[in-house]
């Protein structure tokens, strides 16, 4: 299950006991649409072991401005409030699986 991250939420999000994986995107970007259904599988995969939550950088660009997005699909990856990966454009889903086993 994945969770919509605003700017309101982002912060309990980050510090949360789970790691924390936010899927950047936009409804005009189209290889957003592409790695979006992977992600969603994903989170299905890691529920209960890692947060994923979809963020809209048009709704909350203040997020993307405050890590360098410049480009979007970008996928960051949180431990420990902290941000320890960053993945930019779409990929296959071993790739990101990869990214998501890191985190654990």
């Amino acid at each position: 299950m994945e969770v919509e991250i605003t700017t309101q939420n982002f912060e309990s999000y980050k510090n949360g006991d789970l790691p924390l994986v936010v899927d950047l995107w936009a409804t005009w970007c189209g290889p957003c649409r592409m790695v979006g259904p992977v992600v969603s599988e994903l989170a299905n995969d890691y529920e209960g072991k890692i947060v994923v939550g979809k963020c809209d950088v048009e709704e909350n660009d203040d997020i993307a401005m405050e890590f360098g997005v410049r480009n979007i699909p970008t996928i960051l990856f949180f431990k420990g409030g902290k941000l320890v990966d960053k993945f930019v454009g779409a990929a296959p889903k071993a790739v990101l699986d990869e990214k998501f086993k890191a985190l654990l």
